[in-house]
């Protein structure tokens, strides 16, 4: 019986609810021999019962110190206070109760069910189990002592026998439970623990197809498009950082960009730098928006952005048919949103082939991964648009002016 703890703390909160569960009962049955008490006072004006119920006043403050500071002195005390305060009480009133005539009467019996409800201290049923029986045996011959002036014939209280009885079941149903639990704890560290691996190496060859279309796979088709002609300075630098990139291989452990590459003030950022680069290679694109809706990302929210959009533009120039593209920032509470949009030719989406990847990978997963989603609509002949969304990082503000007049790169 864990009541939906994890393992480690299963013991001590099932203990915790048991000792709690005894506390509050024993309180009802100290206050209902109290009431009781009062309400034969009123039956019997004439009988001085009241006085009797001040020897359970000490008793009733112990049980509230053992249950809001529980320890072993608080145990201890409880049960030698308790059993003080029965013997007064039974010492007090032998004489005066009209119907009290043997130890095992209703008003005796109250006081005794509230001391067997110790609880006691420790998370092992043994040790909860001792305190109870130790509390029965003290209650009964503070009992007995108590009513041995008045010659009260002493009787087997069943009541409290009953109670011990059904304590013991319910101590006994806790330490099967708990048997279970630690039993089936390795189980469920082992299915934690392949589905935690599971989760780390789906996120590895989601950033493993991305980073192999973004780098070799572009690298190639840039290549390609040169034909015999050099390459160009720009490319070349690009294809030896990409190359250092995966020698190194940061991109696997996700800490290979610098704090200026991580960036996410625009003008520093590294959405910005994608725009320049793709333009260099003759695409005119248009930034508009609230450029500092940027600064709301976390560094890996601001990394996937950057390089998804880097794949939309790229796929601009290779495919798309156009020298023109716009992109658009824009933020609100709960995320930020950039826009790509451009006028070339348009595709039918249902008729993507399996061998596109650059969406499938670079994009969609990439911008998945972190989190976000991605909408595309396109129209043959009329041009495609892409749109991604990423939730605003909780650490960060809003920072900067917002931007919107229209930068040309």
């Amino acid at each position: 019986m864990s009541l939906g703890f994890p393992i480690h703390l299963a013991s001590h909160g099932v203990s915790w609810a048991y000792a709690r569960a005894c506390h509050v009962t024993a309180a009802v049955c100290l206050l209902l021999t109290i009431a009781s008490t009062l309400l034969l006072q009123t039956a019997y004006p004439e009988r001085l019962l009241w006085p009797t119920t001040l020897a359970l006043l000490p008793m009733l403050a112990m049980l509230w110190l053992l249950a809001w500071r529980p320890s072993l002195a608080a145990t201890v005390g409880y049960l030698l206070i308790g059993s003080a305060s029965i013997f007064w009480f039974v010492l007090a009133s032998s004489q005066l109760y009209p119907t009290a005539t043997t130890t095992d009467t209703f008003i005796f019996t109250l006081p005794k069910v509230a001391l067997i409800l110790i609880g006691g201290v420790g998370s092992g049923v043994l040790p909860a189990a001792g305190w109870m029986f130790a509390a029965f045996v003290f209650g009964g011959f503070a009992t007995v002592l108590g009513a041995m002036p008045s010659g009260m014939p002493a009787r087997l209280d069943g009541t409290t026998i009953i109670v011990v009885a059904l304590l013991g079941i319910v101590l006994a149903l806790i330490a099967a439970g708990r048997t279970r639990v630690l039993a089936a704890g390795p189980g469920l560290y082992r299915a934690a623990r392949d589905e935690h691996l599971s989760t780390v190496r789906q996120s590895l060859e989601i950033r493993a197809a991305a980073m192999l279309h973004d780098t070799v796979l572009g690298n190639l088709a840039a290549i390609a498009e040169a034909g015999d002609e050099q390459l160009p300075r720009k490319l070349r630098e690009q294809i030896e950082r990409d190359l250092s990139a995966l020698v190194g291989e940061e991109w696997l452990l996700g800490h290979g960009e610098s704090a200026a590459e991580t960036s996410t003030v625009w003008t520093t950022s590294r959405l910005a730098k994608v725009i320049d680069e793709i333009g260099a290679r003759g695409l005119t694109i248009d930034v508009s928006g609230d450029l500092s809706a940027l600064s709301r990302l976390a560094v890996d929210g601001a990394t996937a952005v950057a390089l998804a959009v880097r794949q939309c533009l790229v796929n601009v120039v290779d495919h798309a048919g156009t020298d023109r593209a716009e992109v658009v920032l824009y933020g609100s509470e709960s995320d930020v949103s950039v826009m790509v949009v451009d006028a070339g030719v348009g595709f039918v989406i249902g008729e993507t082939g399996s061998d596109r990847l650059g969406l499938r990978h670079s994009v969609r997963s990439r911008i998945e991964g972190v989190g976000g989603s991605v909408q595309l609509w396109s129209t043959p002949g009329r041009g495609t648009s892409v749109l991604i969304r990423v939730p605003a990082s909780t650490d960060t503000e809003p920072g900067g002016s917002r931007a919107s007049a229209a930068v040309r790169r």
